[in-house]
């Protein structure tokens, strides 16, 4: 479940799957942060990628998808030369790929959701790819959103809290500066307003 043909049916079936908007925990945690380089893992149609690269961020934008990569990199293409020219699309499978250790600035996970066995082992080489001194956010969805009315998975494998993320971080490489569980407003398919929760988790490497 979740493999690349899954996603690539999901990709091809909507014309457009995500809202085109940058995830509003990367905005509110990033947002003050000096450009360097950055990894979006798990990018989607590309608005984080080209959120940060409107920042003056040097992406890497990786995803399980070829049709999801294609759709960021046909959109800035037409963001102009200098958008295009700041990020590079990567068709990767997250679960297999190692990105080079050590040489981000700025690791975000965004909502990406893989059963427990191969999730610990994703997130480490995740992290292992941040540079000393940089950022790793990682944001998903609570396990108590499965008591809500938002549509979600039945399968409380796939969720995790930003403190168990925190747990699995070596604290003589890594200070923890966020790792909360952070309340957002979402319209449930019935259109009512309710209450869900994202684990925020943002960390330095230290130097």
């Amino acid at each position: 479940m979740f493999d690349e043909d899954f996603w690539e049916h999901r990709y091809r079936s909507h014309e457009a799957v995500w809202s085109g908007r940058a995830n509003p925990q990367l905005v509110a945690e990033v947002n003050d942060v000096a450009p360097g380089r950055a990894l979006d893992a798990g990018c989607g149609e590309g608005a984080d990628a080209l959120w940060l690269a409107s920042r003056g961020w040097q992406v890497t934008a990786a995803d399980i998808s070829a049709t999801a990569v294609q759709r960021g990199a046909a959109q800035s293409a037409r963001s102009g030369v200098e958008m295009a020219e700041r990020v590079k699309w990567v068709h990767a499978d997250l679960i297999e790929w190692s990105p080079p250790e050590g040489s981000f600035d700025l690791v975000s996970v965004q909502y990406m959701h893989a059963p427990s066995t191969q999730r610990v082992a994703m997130f480490a080489r995740l992290a292992a790819a941040v540079a000393p001194g940089g950022t790793l956010l990682i944001v998903g969805h609570h396990p108590d959103d499965l008591r809500t009315t938002i549509p979600r998975p039945p399968m409380p494998d796939l969720f995790y809290t930003a403190e168990s993320l925190a747990d699995a971080l070596d604290p003589d490489f890594w200070d923890v500066l966020v790792a909360e569980s952070r309340p957002r407003s979402a319209s449930d398919p019935e259109g009512r307003q309710v209450t869900i929760h994202d684990a925020v988790l943002r960390a330095r490497r230290c130097a």
